[in-house]
């Protein structure tokens, strides 16, 4: 129940609907509790004990006294109920929302090391759970010990106006026995609630990564191993939730059983102390009515084990420390001249062999600087130190003489254009998708960054212009028509350092043509870093800097490099494959 403590601060944001369901959950406890018993005991001996002695108004009366208290708890049940439900639909948008916003500020490591699937789970289903429980917390945690302490109540009243404390201590012997199915079944569930929590996050791993590689399914016709894997996947999670069952099932006939021999043990004494039947059929009452709580209060005790499975998946996320972060006192900057330097920088993804090694260099606004290397030679990785995408773990990443790290990510950013090899769309419009470079660009604004990337023509050609919906990531359109929205939104943010990742690698050679023609107007008057993988896309580098096993190994024009450097000139015949004079490229 501790752990639960810290995220009680979600029922603040529904207090007024949290009191309301604690009032009116009181109200029903003590109508259920105390109410139907003492109605037992006081409402039905006279009805019967007087017959014919009671003038009919009366009798109606006295009768009108059982609906009024079924009425009382059924309102209070029904409010108490509505309340609590509100307000865990309002924890849950809060839960949901505070991991959705702790995955945005965590460092790009840390989401690219988890799976998509799992991490869907435990944004879905975990937080699902901890939901429930909190809500259940709020509703039984106040409703059921008003219950239990309104039949307390009604029992010590009926025992001891009948035959004293030996009654009621007869009546109360068997309460404590009940504990012991509980704990024992709390200890069992919240072994097996982790265990099914990670199954869950497994299905739906697995769910997210078929539906994202469905044309490789078709394409290798995997479509039978996939429902088999998938088949393995939820068989292991149908057995962990039938071990949950297994226990959580058993704990309410184990209860009553129990509660069974109370109440026999309750009769023979009553027996045998000559307890009248309206007396007895009250203590009966109040007895069962103390034994619903209890077997209310242990499936509770289930609920908040399964929410500590729960919350020990969303605390991975939640308490997942946030290593790339604006600075306490940053430098306040506008747009920066584009001047970048690495000096003594290294970087590793883990705690195995680094993938930049004392890397320093420097490259000066303006400049079109090619990055190639082997696959693996840290090339996308330098780039993606100068966004502090990445943390350096030694050494430092200048632009304009300040360090990276002195200064706002999103001012940084803000400097920053990336046009990568597969660029993402969001299931928006046209319009919104290139609205993400700047987004308080004007409509003209928008078009005329549409027309440089020789995207306007073909927009206006789409159902709705620029207001189609491009599908999830861009499915609606070719591939180079997304390269050339990528590209509309990196002329609308207009940044001074520009990162191309190869960015018509994939296109067919009309498309490039096209890519092509923007992206040189695009690089006008900025610092270009093109990760090269093929080298005809360097032929405008006016600097290459060649990387091999996290080194930079040369740096030079082509030229420079074709003639001095073999790894370079390996490369590049490689490719080309005859050596082709400097000259020709």
């Amino acid at each position: 129940m501790r752990r639960l403590f810290p995220y009680l601060r979600f029922l603040r944001l529904v207090r007024g609907p949290i009191v309301k369901a604690i009032v009116y959950g009181i109200i029903y406890g003590a109508a259920s509790g105390a109410g139907i018993p003492l109605l037992v005991k006081y409402v039905f001996p006279p009805i019967f004990q007087l017959h014919g002695a009671l003038e009919l108004s009366t009798v109606v009366l006295i009768a009108a006294c059982i609906p009024t208290v079924f009425l009382l708890r059924a309102v209070a049940g029904y409010l108490n109920s509505y309340y609590t439900q509100y307000a865990g639909v309002r924890i849950l948008e809060a839960l949901r929302g505070e991991y959705f916003e702790k995955l945005q500020r965590l460092p790009l490591s840390f989401v690219q090391s988890r799976q998509t699937g799992d991490l869907l789970s435990r944004g879905l289903a975990d937080t699902q759970q901890l939901q429930f429980a909190l809500t259940l917390v709020a509703n039984d945690g106040i409703k059921q010990p008003a219950t239990l302490l309104g039949s307390l109540v009604a029992l010590a009243v009926l025992a001891l106006t009948s035959q004293g404390v030996l009654l009621l201590l007869v009546c109360f012997a068997v309460v404590p026995l009940v504990i012991f199915p509980i704990r024992y079944v709390g200890r069992k569930v919240i072994k097996r609630a982790a265990q099914m929590q990670a199954e869950l996050g497994s299905v739906t791993g697995h769910f997210s990564e078929n539906l994202s590689a469905a044309r490789e399914v078709r394409a290798f016709s995997l479509e039978d191993r996939e429902v088999a894997r998938f088949g393995t996947h939820t068989h292991a999670l149908v057995v962990a939730q039938m071990k949950i069952a297994k226990y959580a099932q058993a704990l309410t006939p184990a209860i009553e059983v129990i509660s069974a021999a109370g109440i026999a043990g309750t009769l023979v004494y009553a027996y045998q102390s000559g307890i009248d039947l309206a007396t007895f059929i009250a203590l009966i009452g109040a007895l069962y009515t103390s034994y619903e709580p209890i077997k209310k209060l242990g499936s509770l005790n289930n609920e908040i084990k399964r929410a500590t499975a729960a919350l020990d998946r969303l605390e991975v996320v939640l308490h997942e420390p946030v290593t790339i972060a604006d600075p306490a006192d940053p430098v306040p900057v506008t747009r920066l001249r584009g001047d970048i330097a690495f000096n003594h920088v290294s970087f590793a993804y883990t705690t195995d062999a680094p993938v930049l090694r004392d890397i320093s260099t420097s490259i000066p606004a303006g400049a079109v600087c090619a990055l190639v290397g082997p696959s693996g030679a840290g090339k996308s990785t330098f780039a993606n130190l100068v966004p502090r995408f990445y943390e350096v773990g030694a050494g430092a990443v200048t632009i304009d003489a300040l360090d990276v790290r002195a200064l706002r990510l999103a001012d940084l950013r803000r400097n920053i254009a990336l046009v990568s090899q597969e660029p993402v769309l969001f299931n928006d419009t046209i319009a919104a998708n290139i609205l993400l470079g700047r987004p308080d660009a004007t409509r003209a604004e928008i078009e005329t960054a549409a027309r440089d990337a020789f995207a306007h023509d073909f927009i206006l050609a789409q159902p709705l212009g620029y207001e189609t919906i491009v599908g999830e990531r861009g499915a609606a359109l070719s591939g180079g028509q997304r390269q050339r929205i990528a590209l509309a939104r990196a002329f609308l943010r207009n940044a001074p350092i520009l990162v191309l990742d190869e960015p018509t690698s994939a296109l067919d050679s009309e498309s490039e043509a096209a890519v092509q023609l923007a992206l040189k107007k695009l690089m006008q008057g900025k610092t270009v870093l093109i990760i090269a993988h093929r080298f005809s896309t360097i032929r405008d580098a006016t600097q290459i800097l060649v990387f091999d096993r996290g080194v930079i190994a040369a740096t030079g024009t082509h030229a420079e490099l074709y003639a001095a450097n073999p790894l370079y000139r390996s490369l590049y015949d490689h490719q080309s494959n005859t050596a082709l004079p400097p000259a020709a490229l």
